[in-house]
């Protein structure tokens, strides 16, 4: 379900995007630069996927987004 590159537009997609970077990194119990350097340097999930989706994404439960982007992140073949 790729759409096109989409860049952080305004703040309440910033907010959004810490957001689950930050649930993501809690998940795994990691460090939350791991999670942002996985989104953006090892692939472009933040902006492929995550922000152009943020519409959909920020009506559903943090669990809902954290298993989503996960599995994202598997499809893609992105590790932490």
């Amino acid at each position: 379900m790729d759409t096109e590159r989409k860049r952080i537009s305004d703040s309440r997609e910033l907010e959004f995007a810490v957001f689950c970077i930050e649930n993501i990194a809690a998940h795994l119990g990691v460090d939350a630069q791991r999670v942002y350097s996985a989104l953006t340097e090892k692939s472009d999930i933040l902006n492929s996927y995550i922000v152009p989706e943020y519409e959909i994404l920020h009506t559903q439960s943090k669990e809902y987004i954290v298993r989503d982007i996960l599995d994202v992140m598997k499809e893609r073949g992105v590790e932490i």
